[in-house]
């Protein structure tokens, strides 16, 4: 039998009895719950506010006397208005997400009938949402009888019996190491620092930002926090506005961009403002840059340069103070070579470049963000869902191992966790909901080719097949890590200190750049062949 925690609010009034022997002949909730001959209370946290104390000191005695098993754990909870909705659920939310539930081995009960009508509505809430990971607990006098002890049941909500509560849940605490990070406590060194410097580079700079990365690595969600963040600092006042350039082509791509004047084209019946012009005192990014025409390219330099740029049909140019962030997938040194991305543009957004990784390469970073696409759904759906124990491991085994391709990167994993979610009604989901959507996922991937195979390919394409066929399989994959690893690098020092992290420790001088070369070179391979 696991041991019953019950959680409760002091009754201010029906918790209060003159001292003395005659307070045995009145029903007190709280001190009733523990004297039920068939409920066991390992332990009691009662939840009541500063001025309240004397009362609580007074209860939890009695509760001792009672029940001397029961351990009283008191929480102080002070509510500027108690009868503020806002305010006292925001409160328990906050009390509930920090407070170490275990319901694989503890049994909780959560109290109702104690604390204003607010309080017990705001716990009905958090229970029915799993936030409170329990059963409702009420308690009343035994009618007709002077009674101390009085009756007790429990509601287990089964919620597809109720209809679904229209709330909004407040967001979570901060206790992220990194606000970049949405809280989410990653393991990856390499992107680690990679979201410090981006985080001194967004307080200290307002020079365009790039972000390069494959779909679904996170670059739209980045961008959205530096902007948070660069307005927490009070740097930026205007909006974020946001584009994907993929979708802007022909002439409507001008328009949409830097606006027109009425009667500038068919159709341009009025004066039309323009993303850039949106953006003014803001963050403006250009998702997928590198999908714009050159016209488009030469017109955004300008604009980041000289915060000018002529609207399509106008006399007169039209100003916006904005910062850029731009995003690609693509390789846009090899646009540049290419003649289709031009080279001035690409320098102007070069000053501060960072590669994302996509999720393949950040495995043990599965983890964490599991957890945090889990509390993404609390909000938007309203309700708790976890993982049992023997699930989560199980899906854990099958997402940080060689075999899962990750195609879609955080897109997929996002997916992943909504469908498990939403198939699992009672707010656990179990090894067979994780073996169902384990066999979407390889159904899913099943003609893309793996993380390994995408680094054979590489390698294939750097030496060719009868010179790679001439390399042993343990050279192979050392080789494979290190073009990779080349590959995500701005320069051959910098991949030299990611590769020789450890040893170039004990080393007393360092040259990782001329160690790179030297063992590149024993396959007749260099810098610029890896960034080809």
């Amino acid at each position: 039998m696991k041991p019953v925690t019950v959680i409760g609010f002091l009754g201010s009034t029906l918790d209060a009895a003159k001292f003395g022997p005659s307070r045995w002949n009145k029903w007190r909730p709280t001190v009733s719950i523990c004297m039920q001959e068939d409920l066991r209370v390992d332990r009691f946290v009662l939840i009541h506010g500063q001025q309240h104390q004397r009362l609580a000191d007074f209860v939890m005695q009695d509760i001792r006397d009672v029940s001397p098993e029961t351990e009283v754990s008191p929480q102080i909870l002070d509510f500027d208005d108690p009868w503020d909705f806002e305010e006292v659920y925001t409160k328990l939310l906050d009390f509930a997400r920090d407070f170490p539930f275990d319901p694989d081995t503890h049994d909780y009960l959560i109290h109702i009938t104690t604390g204003t009508h607010v309080a017990q509505i705001c716990l009905f809430l958090l229970t029915e949402a799993r936030f409170l990971p329990g059963k409702l607990l009420q308690t009343q006098p035994r009618r007709g009888q002077p009674q101390p002890i009085g009756t007790w049941n429990s509601i287990d909500l089964d919620l597809s019996r109720y209809d679904s509560i229209a709330t909004r849940f407040a967001e979570a605490s901060a206790e992220s190491t990194s606000f970049l990070k949405s809280g989410i406590e990653t393991r990856n060194a390499a992107f680690n620092r990679m979201i410090e410097e981006i985080e001194q580079v967004a307080i200290r700079s307002r020079a365009p930002i790039l972000l390069m990365g494959p779909t679904g690595a996170g670059k739209s969600q980045l961008a959205r926090k530096i902007y948070e963040l660069k307005k927490l600092r009070h740097q930026v006042k205007g909006p974020f506005v946001e584009v994907n350039c993929a979708t802007l082509k022909g002439d409507s791509a001008m328009s949409a961009l830097f606006g027109h004047k009425k009667g500038a084209f068919t159709g341009a019946a009025q004066d039309r403002a323009g993303l850039l012009k949106s953006a003014d005192t803001g963050v403006l990014f250009l998702d997928e840059i590198g999908e714009l025409g050159l016209d488009e390219q030469a017109m955004i330099l300008r604009a980041i340069e000289e915060g000018r740029f002529l609207p399509v049909g106008a006399d007169s140019e039209a100003v916006s103070d904005f910062q850029l962030i731009a995003g690609t997938n693509r390789d846009l040194v090899g646009e540049v070579a290419n003649g289709t991305f031009r080279e001035d543009l690409f320098a102007r957004l070069n000053l501060w470049t960072f590669a994302l990784p996509g999720l393949a390469d950040r495995r043990e970073d599965i983890a964490p963000n599991l957890d945090y696409e889990l509390e993404r759904f609390a909000e938007r759906e309203g309700a708790q869902v976890t993982f049992n124990k023997e699930a989560r491991e199980a899906y854990l085994d099958f997402a940080e191992g060689p075999t899962a391709a990750w195609q879609g990167n955080f897109r997929d994993l996002a997916a992943s966790v909504t469908r498990m979610a939403t198939l699992c009604p009672s707010g656990r989901i179990d090894r067979q909901a994780v073996e169902a959507e384990l066999t979407r996922l390889k159904s899913l991937w099943s003609g893309a080719p793996s993380h390994a195979g995408r680094r054979e390919a590489l390698l294939e394409d750097l030496l060719g097949s009868e010179r790679l066929d001439a390399i042993d399989p343990f050279d192979r994959v050392q080789l494979e890590f290190v073009v990779a690893t080349c590959r995500k690098s701005r320069s051959l020092s910098e991949a030299g200190r990611v590769l020789f992290e450890k040893s170039r420790q004990q080393r007393k001088s360092t040259n990782d750049a001329d160690r790179l070369r030297k063992y590149l070179a024993r396959f007749d391979v260099c810098w610029a062949d890896t960034q080809a």
